[in-house]
């Protein structure tokens, strides 16, 4: 299977670097926006069960994991800018409160 990361290129470029003291708003904000490549792939119906010859309940239960590391691998990979939007918004208002 081809890796997702050839798949997408990302929307927009950097504008503000992460700096150090940054890194766990960044990380956050890659999360926010890996929930939301999740649950896009959710209804799109990525690891949706085969009705015929499917894995049961079990497989619904994992489906889950598969898409959010999914979801991760493409915002490792570019995203969609969704993270970059969110940093930045939320360090300007991290700015102001300070």
């Amino acid at each position: 299977m081809d890796p997702i990361s050839g798949l997408a290129t990302p929307l927009t470029t950097q504008k503000t670097a992460p700096q150090e003291s940054d890194g766990a708003l960044w990380d956050a904000a890659k999360e926010l926006e890996a929930s939301f490549l999740s649950e896009m792939l959710k209804s799109a119906g990525i690891g949706k069960t085969p009705d015929s010859f499917g894995g049961g309940i079990g497989e619904d239960q994992f489906a889950s994991f598969l898409r959010q590391e999914q979801a991760r691998t493409m915002v490792d990979s570019g995203g969609i800018g969704l993270a970059q939007s969110l940093f930045e918004a939320l360090k300007e208002q991290s700015d102001v409160s300070r």
